[in-house]
């Protein structure tokens, strides 16, 4: 008896001792963490904005800083895990009790202020910076040639292995009547060496891919229509379809809706840097609104051909034989290059299908050299005048001019919704191409004869009496054009 009083005594002695560190370890436990309410937002605010509050990305922001240099924090994708409360246990009088961590009061969530919505057009805009242009300082393609073939694809590819050559494009033009190949020189022979083994071969129609310009002049009351006869209330070129061969065009520009009925990239693997010339060249011609043009229910086919304002030969071709095909009655070409034969017989294929053919005059001045295709004989090369029909100062001067038109200081449309004045003999062509839509509009029969013919007939003159080298036959009055009966 007295040895189980004394084990029992033993016994209550060891439970004593172990009760308090056994209860302080798990009130330790429950402090780990701190228990603070998650960020106001929750995981939105951190995930969304990449704002860090608190201890842990984002989260714990409530913890303070109290906690936060010597708690753990355990995370889930979703929230803090708090540790369980502990529950108070019965214990001899002797031991203190720890009791667990009251919790906090949560405070009330706050809505996450998300930034105002900025308008788009607000945001400053970086201009883009033009890549290095290889067509920059160049007359043709120093690394090409063409070559007009009557074979199949074969053909192209046995010719390419001949003579050390590649082919990068080949497709059968309507306009060449033949399989139109371009290649390309890959161990750095010149385009001229090569051009020059290949006539001598016997292959005649082979020709350089030559650079082509826009022809615009910078500039700082669209007078226009007073200029040509034309009365503005009664414009229209109802249904004429009108290909323009440009550079790409603001599509969504007020002045332009619903004139577009079909596009065509020549440049599909460029990226469009800049619309400015071909919006303002579609708005002349059928512009609406504020920015009307000469023939605003005509029909425009707009194909891009150019970027930075140069192109080749071979891309304005591809855009000329699709104008064509698409049954363009009028072709708008505001642009400028040498003499190419492969232009000049597509020139005159379409001619000869009663289409009628504008282009720029040229902006290079008094002493340049003819521009091309304005100067072959089945184009009508227009110059700029300005609002008092003097003679834009920068036009080409030559046998080739056939008319004028107003060029120097016209309103135009450009990209992003508004207008702006512009200068050049390609404006003076567009606006000339308007003036041609009223011609046919009024009459389906005219074909491209008829229009040069009646042009050249009705032109005020303003130079020397008759045809000269600065406007040519004079300045296009459509009114006077509308009542002439050819035979």
């Amino acid at each position: 008896m007295r040895l189980f009083a004394i084990a029992s005594a033993l016994l209550l002695a060891l439970a004593l001792a172990g009760a308090p560190a056994a209860l302080a370890q798990t009130a330790g436990n429950g402090n780990q963490g701190g228990g603070g309410p998650s960020s106001p937002g929750g995981d939105y605010e951190h995930d969304l904005w990449g704002i860090q509050t608190g201890c842990a990305k984002g989260r714990g922001a409530s913890i303070g800083k109290r906690n936060c240099n010597r708690q753990i924090v355990e995370e889930t994708d979703t929230a803090v895990v708090k540790p369980p409360k502990v529950k108070r246990a019965a214990v001899p009088e002797t031991v203190v009790i720890v009791p667990a961590d009251k919790p906090r009061k949560k405070p009330a969530a706050k809505a996450v202020k998300k930034p105002a919505a900025t308008a788009l057009a607000a945001i400053p805009r970086a201009r883009p910076v033009a890549e290095p242009d290889p067509l920059d300082n160049v007359s043709h393609v120093p690394d090409e040639v063409l070559v007009t073939l009557e074979g199949a694809a074969a053909d192209a590819e046995s010719l390419a292995a001949q003579f050390g050559l590649e082919v990068r494009s080949q497709r059968m033009s309507l306009l060449l009547g033949a399989r139109f190949v371009r290649f390309g020189i890959p161990d750095g022979r010149s385009a001229e060496t090569v051009l020059a083994t290949l006539q001598a071969a016997g292959f005649g129609s082979a020709e350089l891919n030559h650079v082509y310009a826009l022809q615009a002049v910078k500039a700082p009351l669209s007078y226009a229509f007073d200029r040509i006869a034309l009365a503005a209330p009664k414009a229209n070129g109802k249904g004429v379809r009108i290909a323009v061969i440009d550079s790409a065009a603001d599509r969504k520009h007020p002045a332009l809706k619903g004139v577009f009925a079909g596009f065509f990239d020549s440049l599909p693997d460029r990226k469009v840097v800049d619309a400015s010339h071909g919006t303002s060249i579609d708005g002349l011609i059928a512009g609406s609104g504020n920015a009307a043009g000469m023939a605003p229910k005509a029909k425009i086919l707009h194909a891009r051909a150019f970027e930075n304002g140069k192109s080749t030969m071979s891309a304005i071709l591809d855009a000329f034989d699709w104008a064509v095909a698409q049954d363009a009655r009028i072709v708008n070409m505001s642009f400028a290059g040498p003499r190419n034969r492969m232009m000049e017989k597509a020139c005159a294929t379409a001619f000869g299908r009663g289409v009628i053919l504008i282009a720029a005059a040229g902006n290079n001045g008094p002493g340049a050299p003819e521009a091309y295709p304005g100067a072959y004989p089945s184009v009508v090369a227009v110059t700029a005048t300005n609002e008092t029909d003097g003679l834009m100062p920068q036009a080409n001067r030559g046998t080739y001019v056939y008319a004028a038109a107003p060029g120097v200081d016209v309103l135009a449309p450009v990209p992003g919704g508004g207008v702006d004045f512009v200068t050049g003999t390609s404006f003076a062509a567009a606006i000339a191409t308007g003036a041609v839509a009223n011609l046919i509009a009024s009459d389906r029969t005219r074909d491209a004869a008829w229009v040069m013919r009646a042009l050249a007939d009705t032109a005020r003159d303003l130079g020397p009496a008759g045809r000269d080298g600065d406007f040519g036959f004079g300045l296009i009055d459509v009114g006077a054009a509308a009542s002439v009966v050819l035979n």
